[in-house]
């Protein structure tokens, strides 16, 4: 194993704007044994998720700059290919922090993988989607401890055609709320009513945001899940019932943006007396399995639908891959095929 090569992409230059090619450096480098205490895993899949943006700006953010010459940060799911740790085997997969490479060499608390135990049927790309860290655990979290609910209540999401946003409405619809997506075009915005049951769906890019937000929630919002800031987030800030709930998760549609002004609309919040909340999902580590468990009985059920774009190319496709996902070019969870091995 210690003559082959892996393939790594190392950020290159911090993006401005739209990332582009020539903002990673693709290289290859030998791949060795792991020591003891050590795996290696061959990264068969990459999630590609906006928080990959936010990592490679030098602004203050939840977790450290990816810095120029590393790897580029990013979640994947793969297996072990040899192993010296025990509680992992040959064969086992595993889904965490593996990053924009081909395969990954280290302790699995510092790679920052988990072993996944596998639910017969269930493709590998679940495991960072519908029953995943950046799908449904994301959801299910930053709406219930954070959103609190109550059965009743109108509750908006953004960007509700995406990988957390369709779950969001799917959760908030189990737990007895009204609920309205937002989401860009018609064929979108007809997949939130027609197969995931939210009651009705804003389409954004038809403009007059205010009016078809307050149109659709007559008597005002309860909880709103943020996924995109910007324009929806006014028109929402607009509409709010008294004490409403405000769930930040991502401000994706500022992501490419040099500089971003804040809310028109933010005097709302002392108006209506609403509490507004950043949400990182990586805070919930200790209760992973909790959601897990949860989101796998939903689905298990048919009460959570989820559906995921996989793209083939292999890892020189991940800028691509990232552009297509900031620009709403995707359906459901966005993932790559970085190996042949892969199902």
């Amino acid at each position: 194993m210690s003559a082959l090569t892996t393939r790594k992409l190392l950020l290159a230059h911090r993006p401005s704007g739209e990332v582009k090619d020539s903002d990673f450096e693709l290289v290859s480098s030998p791949l060795g044994e792991p020591g003891d205490g050590e795996i290696l895993v061959e990264n068969l899949y990459l999630s590609l998720d906006p928080t990959n943006r936010i990592w490679m700006t030098d602004a203050p953010q939840y977790m450290p700059p990816v810095k120029i010459g590393e790897v580029m940060r990013g979640i994947g799911v793969g297996v072990v290919v040899a192993s010296k740790c025990e509680g992992f085997a040959v064969g086992d997969a595993v889904a965490g922090m593996i990053g924009w490479q081909e395969h990954a060499c280290g302790r699995p608390e510092l790679l920052g993988v988990q072993r996944v135990e596998r639910i017969p049927g269930v493709p590998l790309t679940a495991y960072f989607g519908v029953l995943g860290v950046t799908g449904g655990m994301t959801a299910y979290f930053g709406l219930l401890d954070v959103g609190k609910p109550k059965a009743g209540e109108t509750v908006v999401v953004s960007a509700a055609a995406g990988s957390v946003g369709s779950l969001v409405g799917q959760i908030a619809k189990i737990h007895g709320c009204r609920v309205i997506g937002v989401a860009g075009g018609p064929e979108k915005c007809a997949y939130v009513t027609d197969e995931l049951g939210f009651d009705a769906c804003v389409d954004y890019k038809k403009g007059g945001l205010d009016e078809a937000i307050r149109a659709a929630c007559p008597e005002g919002i309860d909880v709103y899940f943020d996924n995109v800031g910007g324009a929806v987030l006014d028109a929402v800030l607009a509409n709010l019932s008294l004490r409403a709930r405000i769930v930040i998760c991502g401000l994706i549609s500022s992501y490419n943006q040099d500089s971003v002004p804040g809310p028109k609309n933010f005097e709302q919040v002392l108006m209506r007396r609403a509490r507004v909340e950043g949400f990182i999902i990586l805070d919930y580590g200790a209760r992973f399995a909790e959601a897990g468990a949860k989101l796998a009985e939903w689905w298990q059920v048919g009460k959570l639908r989820y559906r995921e774009t996989v793209l083939d190319g292999g890892l020189e496709m991940a800028p691509e891959a990232l552009r297509r996902l900031l620009r709403g070019e995707k359906k459901g969870k966005l993932s790559l095929r970085l190996s042949a091995r892969a199902e």
